[in-house]
């Protein structure tokens, strides 16, 4: 139960970061509904095409679809209660990295995968339908900045894998680990804290 509703939660975040990415490029209805829809299961789809999981997951459930829909209609129309754009975006996509990640690892720990292996897809859950939203949108996308982004997920996975090794229940250490992906990267945005640069001053 738990891991459907963060799951569920973590679709509606990543639909709402696509709408508001797709609305700031102006981008028509049926423009809007694709961005949104490949930012919330485009990670996804590639982590379950890669574990053999197929179809994929929001073939098998069509939860996944109504989600999108409706997150669509709420963030169209209360696009102009969000004054600050910029911030409702970072919000909801940082929320969206820290629920991903962990529906990423779970869905590696159910494949019986090694915790290194779960980290990735983790990772990659929560990164790539965000990538494929920038890359649609023309923008250079975040991960590939030297923004904490990825490194955020990767940590926070990590530590699922610590803290779960101490008496603690699965739902706690599950729940810590969001925790931990989300308020990293909020740490890393609010004080600005980056991956080192391996260019030159020189360079641009």
């Amino acid at each position: 139960m738990l891991y459907q509703t963060i799951d569920i939660l973590g679709t509606i975040a990543f639909a709402i970061s696509g709408v508001l990415v797709a609305m700031e490029k102006r981008l028509d209805l049926f423009g809007v509904l694709i961005i949104a829809f490949v930012t919330a299961i485009g990670g996804g789809t590639l982590r379950d095409l890669l574990i053999g999981n197929t179809p994929v997951g929001w073939m098998h459930d069509l939860t996944y679809v109504v989600t999108i829909f409706i997150s669509v209609v709420f963030a169209i129309v209360f696009v102009n209660k969000l004054k600050y754009l910029r911030k409702s975006l970072f919000l909801f996509d940082t929320i969206g990295i820290g629920l991903y990640t962990m529906v990423g690892v779970e869905k590696g720990l159910e494949a019986e995968l090694l915790p290194v292996i779960c980290i990735f897809l983790g990772t990659m859950t929560a990164c790539f339908g965000g990538v494929i939203r920038d890359i649609l949108c023309n923008e250079i996308p975040v991960i590939f900045h030297k923004e904490i982004y990825a490194t955020a997920c990767i940590l926070g996975a990590l530590s699922y894998f610590l803290i779960i090794q101490f008496p603690v229940k699965d739902e706690y250490a599950y729940i810590a680990a969001i925790l931990v992906v989300i308020l990293l990267r909020l740490l890393a945005v609010r004080f600005k804290i980056t991956l080192p640069s391996i260019y030159g001053k020189q360079m641009p």
